[in-house]
């Protein structure tokens, strides 16, 4: 009887581990690392997955368990395997030539990202990718011209044909397209994968775009291409840095609509056919606040009066000097000390991009420029060298000058009580151009100061804080 009770015994402890052991079976699915700051929360965002499931897959009860260093598993992406990160799309990278570099399905991206359309990858999403280093091929880029077959690419680059349609991920032989850039594998080269060779560096800053922000877009490539491009309804300039340099210095309106628009670019490449490419960018909201409603001048809001001088103001920045006339960041154009101002905000009566109401009109306006305090009479200072090209009293602006900086940069002062240069002058950073005032449309005696990029007004701060281009 002691014998079958010990045998009985040793069954169930044999049997309890077993159970258990299947019980703590790890789920299966794709991997993430945690890093140092991240947030369930953020990592349910990045991966585009219920935070609630996120902790049940992985047993977390409490935020505070997570840790740098700790595997969490992805869910909703059964069958999939593999440490996964993020990285951000570049201007220039579609979802066919990412798929070509990483040697990763189109649909696999797809899934990965939640994606129904490849026309939601844009310029600086945060695509969701396998972390394989190996899969990234060594390639460069190749294109086929008109009335060029595959198999005469191929012998041109000295590669295997059907290695070319592999690496590319081609249905066939017969289904390379005239001015598709195609990976060739075993070579190495730079730049955008969406753009041919001749275009070696793409770069376009920041991503996303903001709203009253300068935006900087710099693209290295042959001597002699020419370059234009658009965005939303504004015609992009390209101004040459120095032989295959280029930049172009566009603002974005303030009061643009959080979302995605397109960004277009064309190549003309010496002896080849023009190459054409579009992709959409993020344009984020920038946190500007609401100033009290305003009482002013009827008159100074009539849009019969408004209108008229807005676009007469305006055309003062359309055109595009092709040198550059500053260097380094702007000073503060007053002599107020410019570290006190930047480091308390004490010298700015109303900021760049305040919504503002007249009169009890709708949140409508907008502020566009940057208000420096001061009294009548004191200086007004260049802040950095340009050519005057406007002097003159106006309704709103009262007496105002216009200084051009060149590639497309301008710099506009109102309300002034004296201008002290003239059109035609060519001024120096800090020298003395006017004196502070309260003419045109006003509550007391400021310096108001706009910064124009590409016939579009920008934060002026940025320009006192950054170094442009």
């Amino acid at each position: 009887m002691l014998k079958k009770f010990l045998i009985f015994a040793l069954v169930i402890i044999i049997a309890i581990p077993s159970t258990t052991s299947l019980s703590q079976e790890p789920p299966k699915g794709p991997t993430y690392i945690v890093q140092e700051g991240d947030s369930l929360w953020g990592i349910a965002q990045r991966f585009g997955v219920s935070m609630n499931e996120l902790a049940s897959i992985n047993n977390i009860t409490n935020q505070d368990q997570l840790s740098a260093g700790m595997t969490l598993v992805i869910p909703g992406l059964e069958g999939v395997e593999g440490v996964l990160t993020t990285r951000t799309v570049n201007y220039g990278e579609s979802l066919r030539s990412l798929s070509r570099l990483y040697q990763i399905p189109i649909s696999l991206i797809a899934r990965l990202n939640h994606l129904v359309s490849s026309g939601e990858i844009y310029a600086g999403y945060s695509l969701v990718i396998t972390e394989n280093d190996s899969n990234i091929v060594s390639y460069k880029k190749s294109m086929i011209n008109p009335g060029q077959s595959l198999l005469e690419l191929s012998v041109l680059n000295q590669v295997n044909p059907w290695k070319l349609v592999t690496t590319n991920q081609l249905s066939g032989m017969w289904a390379g397209l005239t001015g598709d850039p195609l990976l060739v594998s075993g070579g190495q080269s730079a730049g955008p994968l969406a753009f041919p060779d001749e275009i070696s560096h793409i770069e376009i800053a920041p991503l996303p775009l903001l709203q009253g922000k300068a935006v900087v877009s710099k693209i290295a490539t042959l001597e002699g291409v020419i370059i234009n491009g658009q965005f939303i309804d504004t015609q992009l300039h390209f101004f040459e840095e120095k032989p295959g340099s280029y930049i172009c210095l566009q603002g974005v309106h303030a009061m643009t609509e959080p979302g995605l628009y397109p960004l277009s670019l064309s190549f003309e490449i010496p002896g080849k056919t023009e190459y054409r490419f579009s992709q959409m960018v993020n344009v984020g909201s920038v946190d500007y606040p609401y100033d009290p409603p305003l009482t002013v001048d009827p008159t100074t809001i009539d849009p019969e009066i408004t209108q008229p001088e807005e676009e007469d103001w305006r055309s003062l920045t359309i055109p595009r000097t092709e040198k550059k006339l500053w260097e380094g960041k702007f000073q503060i154009p007053s002599s107020l000390s410019e570290e006190f101002c930047l480091e308390t905000n004490d010298c700015w009566s109303s900021r760049f991009g305040n919504r503002r109401s007249y009169n009890g009109s709708t949140y409508s306006y907008f502020h566009t420029g940057l208000d420096i305090v001061g009294k009548t009479g004191d200086d007004i200072l260049a802040p950095a060298a340009g050519v005057v090209v406007y002097t003159g009293t106006l309704t709103v602006r009262g007496n105002a000058t216009m200084i051009d900086h060149g590639w497309g940069v301008y710099t506009g002062y109102m309300h002034q009580s004296e201008i002290l240069v003239n059109v035609g002058d060519q001024v120096e950073a800090g020298q003395i151009i006017g004196k502070v005032g309260e003419t045109g449309r006003v509550e007391g005696p400021h310096l108001h100061w706009e910064v124009w990029v590409g016939g579009i007004q920008v934060d002026p701060l940025d320009w006192l804080n950054n170094i442009y281009p």
